[in-house]
């Protein structure tokens, strides 16, 4: 390892992380229906998810996922099932219609930090697809012989990197709840993130493994 190649990671995560996906869906629809507190929550679940896996791929368990056919194919649909819910669920909310105030956190029903976290976590830790992508990646830049250390810590660089950006769009979205506060206008949007969910969960079906 080096630090140059420790950089040339970064570079490359973060790429892959500005391309919107899953995670991304799930995070717009908890802040713009919820409020920040929801969707900061959502990201740390995303984060969680992205640590877990990435620590399995880096201490050897992920590997036995992926070549378990059976199990990986479980763990795939599995996420396909949830994103369809979640799609769903973004559809009869836009066919209702029916929203509450924009009043700000303070107003939020409670569980709304239990409901983000646990959405943000399932829609990335059942998908099969990140823990093939720590397994795949990792060895490109720190050698098929690096020790778990140096694994976990490109994995967790990974991670944190992730959650800076998913607060980041955290705080951009609240901001603009007040923007999108007319009832057309959520009903458009809770409408396209459900189209959205749905086509990453069709995505996610399809792809060969």
């Amino acid at each position: 390892m080096s630090w140059s190649s420790y950089g040339t990671f970064l570079v490359f995560a973060l790429v892959l992380i500005l391309i919107p996906g899953p995670d991304f869906a799930v995070v717009t629809r908890n802040t713009l229906a919820s409020g920040r507190r929801r969707g900061t929550w959502s990201a740390v679940g995303v984060t969680v998810s992205n640590a877990v896996q990435g620590l399995a791929a880096a201490a050897g368990l992920g590997a036995l996922v992926v070549r378990s056919q059976p199990l990986f194919e479980a763990i795939r649909w599995a996420g396909v099932a949830y994103l369809a819910y979640l799609g769903v669920q973004a559809w009869r909310s836009a066919w209702a219609g029916r929203y509450a105030p924009l009043d700000g956190d303070a107003a939020a029903p409670p569980g709304q930090a239990l409901t983000g976290f646990r959405q943000g976590f399932l829609s990335n830790i059942t998908n099969p697809k990140v823990l093939a992508f720590y397994l795949a990646v990792l060895p490109q830049f720190v050698g098929g012989s690096a020790p778990l250390a140096v694994l976990a810590a490109f994995a967790l660089s990974h991670a944190v990197l992730s959650l800076l950006y998913l607060l980041l769009l955290v705080g951009a979205l609240h901001r603009a709840r007040q923007v999108l506060s007319r009832r057309r206008v959520r009903r458009w949007l809770d409408g396209l993130t459900g189209c959205a969910l749905l086509g990453f969960g069709a995505r996610l079906a399809t792809e060969r493994t």
